[in-house]
């Protein structure tokens, strides 16, 4: 699991990071309806984010600088209490109330 930092993760979620657990591609089925959003990181690569048309939520996420890789928004789990970060990223534009506890590799 990463915790993002970056504005544009602030910006996408309302909160103050972004959390996504990544699997690789060969791991993760999807089915149904989304709608696409694509913007372009600070690599110069595109993130192309997948969304539920009924309520917005960004369900996953596909990095291209991380090839063969999704990201799946936390909040997609039913249960996500076993699953503990293990990196924080953008840590420049962390906000100073946020307090992390990283679960080492």
């Amino acid at each position: 699991m990463s915790i993002c930092h970056c504005t544009e993760c602030q910006r996408r979620t309302g909160s103050a990071f972004g959390v996504g657990v990544f699997y690789r591609s060969t791991q993760v089925d999807s089915s149904g309806d989304y709608r696409t959003y694509v913007r372009q990181g600070d690599s110069g690569k595109d993130v192309e984010f997948r969304f539920c048309p009924n309520c917005g939520s960004t369900v996953y996420w596909l990095p291209e600088f991380r090839p063969g890789l999704v990201a799946i928004a936390l909040g997609s789990f039913d249960d996500a209490q076993t699953i503990l970060p293990s990196q924080s990223v953008y840590d420049a534009y962390r906000h100073s109330w946020v307090q992390l506890n990283l679960n080492p590799l």
